[in-house]
């Protein structure tokens, strides 16, 4: 687990571009003019990804495979299942229980109102159990939040699965147990396509239910101005393109 958070940030914006720019200045005592160059190639791509409008360019194309649900796409599905996101650990105003972030409460509010609409049965899946609080898991905490939050029922909870590939292998288990093999999937937007593909590879009929889309609606001047959100985005964006050019490579290999 812990090598695979270093790789992450290894990979991924801003650290990567933060090493490198460092590597820049490093490198400039000996070789002034690669070095500065570097250094200055480094910067400019932190400002760039820091920008929304260029974040919007990694972000719009995975958020284009699969549009909102329609009605109609109900109608075969047997199940709801939300996956989760991250968590807020030891929230005080919830007696120091681990509860789901704003991106999460973003996928229950969504999976609530698909299971209000139509009544299916729902699955929370997420594990990611903290050492130091063996008994909380995220897909517990998300259960909570449905039922006492969102007066929203939960059938399955899966608490086991520590990434995207997992959940959808243990919920598969669960689900296939009940008789259940077509089920609407509700995940951020931009997760949606790793999300898909991990559940086809896991055998299920899955129906893509997105929300939380972060694509802009038009392009104005500040979205040219670097900010906070727009690196989270373009971080995000990165992680979810490598992520899903791994699946995809693994697909592909024999055996």
């Amino acid at each position: 687990m812990w090598l695979s958070m270093i790789a992450r940030g290894l990979l991924l914006p801003p650290l990567n571009l933060l090493l490198f720019t460092a590597a820049g200045f490093l490198l400039s005592r000996w070789h002034a003019r690669i070095g500065r160059g570097m250094a200055l190639l480094g910067v400019t791509l932190l400002a760039l990804m820091s920008m929304p409008a260029v974040a919007d360019l990694m972000v719009r194309p995975l958020e284009r495979r699969y549009p909102v649900l329609t009605p109609a796409q109900t109608s075969q599905a047997q199940a709801i299942v939300v996956l989760a996101a991250g968590s807020l650990e030891q929230a005080p105003e919830y007696q120091d229980r681990d509860v789901p972030d704003y991106v999460a409460l973003a996928r229950l509010r969504y999976a609530a109102r698909l299971q209000h609409q139509t009544g299916l049965p729902l699955l929370v899946s997420g594990g990611n159990v903290r050492v130091e609080a063996p008994g909380q898991n995220k897909a517990s905490a998300m259960a909570d939040a449905l039922r006492e939050d969102f007066q929203t029922p939960v059938r399955w909870i899966e608490g086991r699965s520590e990434n995207t590939e997992q959940n959808a292998l243990f919920s598969a288990a669960l689900l296939r147990a009940d008789g259940v093999h077509r089920v609407l999937l509700v995940t951020d937007a931009m997760h949606m396509p790793r999300a898909m593909l991990a559940f086809e590879q896991a055998g299920l009929t899955a129906t893509a239910a997105p929300t939380v889309f972060f694509s802009l609606p038009g392009w104005r001047w500040p979205a040219l101005l670097p900010s906070a959100e727009g690196l989270r985005r373009s971080w995000y964006a990165s992680y979810e393109w490598l992520g899903l050019g791994w699946y995809l490579l693994r697909a592909g290999q024999p055996g």
